[in-house]
């Protein structure tokens, strides 16, 4: 079944059981998936990697907002993003714990053959495209700072 579908069904069922939160990120990602199959130079269908991206894309988003409700003072707000990050990740593949990114990255550091912090261009590129959907970008980048000290 595809992303969409799913979506649309899950926004029925949201909007049976009047669960205000969960149609507010539901409609975000029908919003967005609309918006990618309607875009310039689009085929018109997503891949199952496209919808990927577009969920992590939507999480990053409601990660960062979180972050500066959260610096601002802005619980109301914060709380808002908070309930659709949650919904979001629904939809998203397990993600990895931080000891099993570490374990992931050593062994693409030894793979790629780095040894020092000028190699983290390599082990970035590799890290990112092997644990895509399973790792956020900022977090394999702190692991492998970490690793590559």
């Amino acid at each position: 079944m595809s992303l969409e579908t799913n979506i649309n069904a899950e926004i029925k069922t949201a909007m049976l059981g009047k669960k205000e939160a969960d149609l507010r990120a539901l409609r975000a990602i029908k919003a967005a998936i609309l918006v990618a199959k309607t875009a310039e130079g689009a085929s018109g269908e997503l891949t199952e990697a496209d919808e990927q991206k577009l969920l992590q894309k939507l999480a990053k988003q409601r990660k960062d907002s979180l972050e500066i409700f959260r610096t601002q003072n802005r619980e109301d707000l914060a709380a808002k993003e908070e309930e659709e990050l949650a919904v979001i990740e629904r939809f998203l593949p397990k993600q990895l714990t931080e000891e099993e990114l570490k374990k992931e990255v050593a062994a693409i550091i030894a793979s790629v053959g780095a040894s020092s912090p000028a190699d983290m261009g390599k082990v970035m590129g590799a890290a990112t495209k092997q644990l895509a959907g399973k790792a956020d970008g900022k977090a394999i980048s702190a692991v492998v700072k970490e690793l590559l000290k």
